[in-house]
């Protein structure tokens, strides 16, 4: 008798847990979910050897990281820019202690002795313990202050919200603009330089929501004015236009202005779109190969291709096709960028992006990541999962992949991916034998979770970052972002399901950011579905 009314209990609270959800997931879905935790489990242990590597290589003196294995100095435009910042985040997602602590310090000391130009760091020699030029060079400043900026603080930001590491960011971009040496019509800016004034575009368009404050969007003005409205157009005026990286950025920072124009200033966003289109459409004219991705250089006036390599940055131009399609719904930028994603897996598996080297790979497979949370091809997601293995094995066993500051892109692009295959969730605090990851079901998230010994700590849920974070108008889609899956919003209130308990509890957005308590027992596995009443786009792998 009693073991029927212990049936009949399960079976009720069963009941109860399906009226209450629209539909549970099943073994299949969380069996996916278990397959993407160790995916991603991977890539996470990969990223904290990559930073042990590079922590070795450090200056015993200051602490700061070397430009390269025989470079014995810290410059602002590689080992900044490239390569400190994803060791950063790689410890603020799997150790908070050297995320408080010597990652802080490294800021600390490279703020202490690089300043050189008010804010603005300089290259440190190591064997010198001084600055590496006995007198400063204000364009090779504002050339590494720009790299600093853009691929490194940027993306800190976009994902640790305000910190000393965004300080750092609007210190030396004030700075910049305060000794902006080059005269024009529409007032100083910081270089003639495409890529530095790519840079500055897309940052000041991020930085103008942010803070709110007005002169960040009239700086990116003078350079919107400058190549859209004077002689320096990109397709009209140039004889020669990179649609790879060191070049392309001027494409989607132009873009980046133009969308933020379209929100703070119509009038501008009118004056501004004719030469837009003109750009977009001369490239996607004579830029493209018949798979649809982009050459290194073309000659834009005379339609010559200068260099018929294919751009591994594809998909940092193809963020601005998309953003503008978004404002203007102009379908043929949509269809382009399907096209390349619909091609990367049946005719780019295993190419060599840069001769062998896994910086392209990197840069290849942001740009498809970046693409499918906007479109979710689901070949382009088979090409991701098989690329991230290419360039995983080209790490070497002490945790350096090859010993140079491109090596900070394999951590940033690794940590994206792991962010995707756990539907944006981390967890704290963060061990190597625990396992989680997540696949969309219906209106929410699947997670799976294990350990082999026993853990507890708390699951922390994404939130829509470029809102609260950057106080966006849109999710436009942008270079060096971390792509937004499954977010919780704060004033909504969530299920939480746990059908290892058979329990479901009802949960507020703001306490699944501040993180979900779980308890793991060494070798079992939990299964975890968080529903909502608003649905989201959320394209996670299957």
């Amino acid at each position: 008798m009693y073991g029927k009314m212990r049936y009949y209990s399960v079976f009720f609270v069963l009941v109860f847990l399906f009226s209450c959800t629209r539909n549970i997931p099943d073994e299949k879905v969380f069996a996916g979910a278990a397959g993407n935790g160790a995916t991603a489990n991977e890539g996470f242990v990969r990223c904290t050897k990559y930073v042990d590597g590079w922590l070795n290589l450090a200056d015993p003196v200051t602490g700061l990281i070397p430009r390269n294995t025989k470079d014995l100095y810290w410059n602002a435009k590689d080992a900044a820019a490239d390569n400190y910042p994803f060791m950063v985040l790689t410890a603020a997602l799997t150790d908070r202690p050297m995320f408080d602590g010597i990652m802080l310090n490294m800021l600390n000391t490279e703020i202490r002795l690089t300043s050189r130009l008010g804010r603005l760091p300089d290259t440190w020699d190591f064997a010198k313990q001084a600055f590496r030029d006995s007198v400063p060079d204000i364009h090779a400043i504002m050339f590494g202050s720009s790299e600093y900026v853009k691929d490194g603080l940027l993306p800190l930001t976009e994902w640790l919200g305000p910190s000393p590491w965004s300080d750092r960011m609007i210190g030396i971009l004030d700075d910049m603009w305060k000794y902006a040496p080059v005269e024009t019509p529409y007032g100083k800016i910081v270089s003639e330089n495409v890529e530095v004034d790519g840079e500055m575009l897309q940052t000041l368009s991020r930085i103008y929501w942010m803070t709110g404050e007005e002169k960040y969007l009239d700086w990116a003005l003078r350079l919107g004015d400058y190549y859209l409205l004077g002689g320096h157009h990109p397709t009209r005026d140039m004889t020669r236009l990179r649609l790879r990286d060191h070049g392309c950025e001027i494409i989607s920072g132009l873009c980046e202005l133009y969308a933020t124009v379209n929100y703070a200033k119509p009038d501008k966003k009118k004056a501004y779109e004719k030469p837009v289109h003109e750009m977009l459409d001369r490239i996607l004219e004579v830029g493209r190969n018949e798979y649809g991705l982009f050459y290194n250089s073309i000659n834009p006036v005379t339609g010559e291709i200068l260099d018929k390599g294919i751009a591994d940055t594809w998909g940092y131009t193809f963020n601005g096709y998309y953003t503008v399609y978004l404002l203007d719904g102009t379908e043929e930028y949509r269809q382009a960028t399907l096209k390349a994603l619909s091609n990367i897996d049946p005719h780019y598996r295993d190419f060599d992006w840069e001769h062998g080297s896994s910086d392209g790979y990197a840069d290849a497979i942001e740009s498809a990541l970046n693409l499918y949370n906007r479109e979710p091809v689901l070949s382009a997601a088979d090409w991701i999962d098989s690329q991230i293995k290419v360039m995983w094995a080209m790490q070497k066993p002490d945790g350096v992949i090859e010993g140079w500051h491109g090596d900070g892109n394999f951590a940033r692009t690794t940590l994206m991916y792991c962010l995707w295959k756990t539907g944006g969730t981390t967890i704290r605090p963060w061990r190597e034998d625990v396992v989680f990851g997540a696949v969309p079901y219906e209106d929410g998230l699947a997670i799976s979770m294990s350990a082999r010994k026993d853990w507890k700590g708390k699951l922390i849920f994404d939130i829509p970052r470029h809102q609260v974070y950057m106080h966006l108008p849109m999710d436009w889609p942008r270079i060096n972002q971390f792509p937004e899956w499954f977010t919780v919003q704060a004033g909504q209130t969530y299920n939480v399901t746990d059908l290892s308990k058979g329990t479901k509890e009802r949960k507020t957005g703001e306490v699944l950011h501040d993180g979900l308590y779980v308890e793991l027992k060494a070798g079992h596995t939990v299964h975890l579905f968080i529903s909502r009443m608003a649905k989201n786009s959320m394209n996670f792998p299957g």
